[in-house]
């Protein structure tokens, strides 16, 4: 019966990223990330003796143990992508507030200098 569930949400999960994307509410690099994820799920669900197979092969007693572990090795990652990415887009955005500062000086003293009368 979890196996079936879990087949569910995946494919529920799966269903929800592609209307996201459709939707562009979620960009296609990072919906493609996550219907992996949720294909994974359904993997799992539809065929548990994959990875109760893999296990065994790895030496792992306890399958659902070896799927945790992989989770959440994965979500370290892919935490670790995220904080690079927000690390890029901070440094990007320091770069145009500065840039924008720069213009604004830029055209003040042009304004200023086209106030201030002709010395005769």
């Amino acid at each position: 019966m979890i196996a079936w569930l879990t087949a569910v949400i995946g494919l529920c999960v799966a269903g929800t990223i592609i209307l996201l994307m459709r939707r562009d509410h979620l960009h296609a690099k990072h919906g493609l990330e996550w219907i992996l994820v949720a294909i994974a799920f359904a993997g799992a669900g539809l065929f548990p003796e994959f990875l109760d197979s893999v296990a065994g092969r790895l030496g792992v007693a306890y399958p659902p143990a070896l799927a945790l572990t992989i989770s959440i090795a994965l979500l370290v990652i892919k935490i670790l992508l995220m904080d690079i990415e927000r690390s890029r887009l901070e440094t990007r955005y320091q770069r145009l507030v500065q840039r924008v500062g720069m213009l604004e000086t830029d055209l003040l003293e042009g304004q200023q200098k086209e106030a201030k009368p002709p010395a005769s």
